[in-house]
């Protein structure tokens, strides 16, 4: 399978702090760039495992006898590990992004570059797809999933000529949703318009928010002390959870404090935030919206 580069490749991996004799673990293995790095830092004794839900992405498994590939989503990454006999690892590598060979196949629905069916997910075996959001929900979910996902401030009214244009036959493709849009799409701002309402639908198709959220939680307890997590997010929302969980532990709200004002967290932040030289940003495009955030389990 066609993979595009890695992003923040160095950094990311660098951010690990590798032991030679380390078990590390890669939760979106994709073309397997990150964990091939990873690989280059292991000694003979060391062990990578890495997750991902999208079946084409076994076609790229790495043949090494310290590297195990698991095919599920990484919200389970604590369940698998413990299949595997591994309670406690010394650091997590975790690129968010879509793959860029989701976002090339055209029939996977990913890119607004294409037209396809709505499909848009990761693990293609799962119920759920774009076209159930566009053709299902009621005007209150869609409106929901495009203002908390899409930040478009015109939600309300996207979401009502969504209702009003299937009511003449079910909304199928790429093309047709774009259609019955397009008052919303201004032409000097029809990308970037269109990628905020794909990125909310995609959000919507494979729960990226709750799943980030569930695998923030385990790892304090999956970390050892002094492990690392190495995470690189494309969209504000993603970054900040991240930011959010490093600096108290929480997604919403303030910690319990002590009597002198003082609260207790799982991680530090590692260094400042990352972003990709311009250099990266012009050999992969995909780059420019990165953010790279390491934080150290106490």
């Amino acid at each position: 399978m066609e993979y595009h580069n890695p992003v923040l490749l160095k950094e990311s991996v660098q951010g690990l702090n590798i032991k030679p004799d380390g078990i590390y673990v890669d939760v979106t293995f994709g073309g397997g760039g990150h964990s091939k790095e990873i690989l280059k830092h292991l000694g003979p004794n060391g062990k990578l495992f890495a997750f991902d839900q999208d079946k084409d992405a076994l076609l790229n498994t790495i043949d090494d006898d310290r590297f195990t590939l698991i095919n599920e989503n990484f919200r389970y990454v604590k369940r698998f590990l413990r299949f595997y006999g591994v309670k406690q690892v010394d650091g997590i590598l975790a690129d968010f992004g879509v793959s860029s060979h989701q976002f090339d196949v055209a029939e996977r629905g990913f890119s607004t570059r294409f037209e396809a069916d709505l499909d848009m997910r990761m693990n293609q075996s799962n119920r759920l797809s774009a076209y159930h959001v566009i053709n299902d929900y009621d005007e209150e979910q869609i409106k929901q999933v495009l203002f908390q996902y899409g930040e478009l401030r015109q939600a309300p009214a996207m979401a009502k000529v969504i209702v009003e244009t299937r009511r003449e036959g079910d909304i199928k493709t790429s093309e047709q949703l774009k259609a019955a849009l397009k008052k919303f799409l201004n032409h000097k701002k029809e990308n970037k318009v269109l990628a905020q309402i794909y990125q909310a639908i995609r959000i919507e198709v494979n729960q990226e928010i709750e799943v980030l959220k569930e695998f923030l939680q385990q790892t304090p307890e999956i970390l050892v002390k002094g492990g690392r997590l190495s995470m690189i997010s494309y969209h504000s929302l993603e970054d900040r959870l991240v930011k959010r969980f490093i600096r108290n532990g929480l997604f919403e709200g303030e910690p319990v404090r002590d009597v002198f004002g003082n609260f207790e967290v799982p991680l530090k932040k590692v260094g400042g935030l990352i972003v990709p030289a311009a250099e990266e940003i012009a050999k992969n495009n995909r780059a420019r919206s990165a953010k790279l955030r390491i934080a150290e389990k106490i």
